[in-house]
């Protein structure tokens, strides 16, 4: 496919941006903390958008827009469970989690949050949540790598194996260099880009088709179910969409930004900010996806693209409807989402393996300076694994993104938001919760019981688990005054 050269040269200006991001940050990095948490320093509109870039991947502007445009309104159950999942984390656990973390020995990833606020002498808790963030990221850093290797492909003509490198490299580069501070000033970046796309492009796509009337009657024609929200739909079926956003308590790149937080009292702006974005982007993605179904079958003449591949509706709108200009930012949208979510990825990767290997069981005695040049060349090898998985682009790693989203959602979500909420709850509760969790989600994949997404009864059983478990026995005086006095700094900051 050709390319005209206002596209490439906005997409070079794109990518050019973020990497000189990264060498800004990295004047700003002089230890650990900075590298991993940006020194706690982020203010209430970084840590808003970044959190919100962090976590939508190249599936909003790409997987979510085709599902509506093939199944309409119906596939939008996702969008609204993560809505509500979203804002139950930002009102439960980002206050809490910001001070607990910083009571609990200041930890800066969440096994060394597990094993300060759980006394865990045995390094077990550690080792186990290390290694879960270890396997399920570096298969969700392969499908952002793919993600991103396809938009090269399909935009710029390339072969699958130069748009791998293609893709990846940049991020890497950022991420390399500048740490956490890079990763969430290019995340800001990044989420305004995105958003921008998804207002501009439905109000385009409207004008374009005749206003909402006219869109909304070709809609009708072509399928009046497209308006249906239960359409093709069950209970289990709904309930499993919504019970995405109970994800949210467990997904580490997304917790790493509360913990990163200035201070608690910046967190209720950011949240604010957070889900007024979020909102508005789930909105607009909704909007291309459906008002897109109108335009194409207006114009089928043009719509070879989409037919093939339904993902590429919100690309081939901003080809058609832009100038080449205006659509090489627009498509930039899309490697922002690709690059914001690899980008913290590789970062909790190289944390887990710095922090919670390296630091604690090789190491002890690093200078600050050995410990952030170990987390660049951690970056580094979890990037190249991730793309020797991705090398294959028939190997199904996107599939996987449910998956590893359904196991930290279950291993490590009941942990993080009880641990916040209940004094009560001791070292082996949070053992048998991440496992209960990380055992039920790989079973009930396995023999896909019920057809529900395995998030839900993994995120039930491992909550049984950690109350039950933490019933038979009792927290140590330490963990009590710890718990207590954190609560008390979140209610008298918040």
């Amino acid at each position: 496919m050709s390319v005209s050269n206002p596209t490439l040269i906005t997409f070079v200006i794109y990518i050019a941006a973020m990497v000189l991001i990264g060498f800004m940050a990295y004047r700003s990095t002089n230890n650990l903390s900075d590298y991993i948490l940006g020194g706690r320093s982020l203010g209430s509109v970084v840590t808003a958008l970044s959190a919100g870039a962090s976590d939508m991947s190249g599936w909003l502007l790409m997987g979510l827009p085709g599902a509506i445009y093939m199944s309409g309104l119906s596939e939008s159950w996702i969008a609204i469970g993560l809505i509500v999942g979203a804002y139950l984390n930002w009102l439960f656990v980002a206050g809490r989690l910001r001070v607990q973390t910083e009571h609990n020995g200041d930890a800066l990833t969440l096994p060394d949050y597990f094993s300060s606020r759980f006394e865990d002498k045995s390094g077990l808790l550690r080792i186990i949540s290390a290694v879960v963030i270890l396997v399920f990221f570096t298969i969700y850093c392969a499908s952002g790598i793919v993600a991103g290797a396809r938009l090269f492909e399909s935009t710029f003509g390339m072969s699958y194996e130069t748009a791998l490198w293609a893709g990846a490299a940049a991020t890497i580069a950022y991420t390399f260099v500048g740490g956490f501070l890079a990763v969430s000033w290019t995340d800001t970046v990044q989420a305004t880009l995105m958003i921008f796309a998804l207002l501009l492009t439905p109000i385009i796509v409207l004008l374009a088709t005749g206003g909402v009337d006219t869109t909304f009657l070709a809609i009708e024609a072509q399928d009046a179910s497209n308006f249906d929200m239960l359409k093709n739909t069950t209970f289990i079926g709904i309930i499993s969409l919504m019970g995405w956003g109970l994800g949210y308590f467990g997904q580490p790149h997304i917790l790493a930004r509360f913990m990163a937080a200035d201070s608690v009292k910046s967190i209720a702006k950011a949240r604010r900010i957070s889900m007024a974005w979020m909102i508005l982007c789930l909105g607009g993605t909704v909007a291309v996806g459906f008002f897109g179904i109108a335009y194409f079958s207006a114009h089928p003449e043009v719509a070879g693209p989409v037919t093939e591949n339904h993902e590429r509706v919100f690309i081939e709108l901003a080809k058609i409807l832009f100038n080449p200009w205006v659509a090489g930012v627009l498509l930039s949208a899309i490697l922002a989402a690709v690059m914001s979510t690899l980008s913290c990825q590789l970062l909790v990767c190289s944390s887990a393996l710095t922090e919670d290997f390296y630091k604690t069981f090789l190491r002890k005695s690093a200078s600050q300076v050995e410990l952030v040049w170990v987390g660049r060349a951690m970056v580094l090898l979890v990037a190249l694994i991730a793309i020797a998985m991705a090398a294959n682009p028939e190997n199904r790693v996107l599939g996987l993104v449910s998956y590893a989203w359904a196991g930290f959602g279950a291993a490590f979500g009941p942990v993080v938001l009880i641990s916040v909420i209940w004094k009560d709850m001791t070292r082996n509760g949070a053992l048998a919760g991440i496992l209960v969790g990380a055992i039920t989600v790989i079973v009930w994949k396995h023999f896909e019981l019920l057809g529900l997404y395995e998030i839900i009864p993994g995120f039930i059983f491992a909550s049984l688990a950690i109350y039950i478990v933490s019933k038979l026995g009792t927290p140590t005086a330490g963990m009590l005054s710890r718990f207590a006095a954190a609560e008390a700094d979140f209610r008298l900051n918040k």
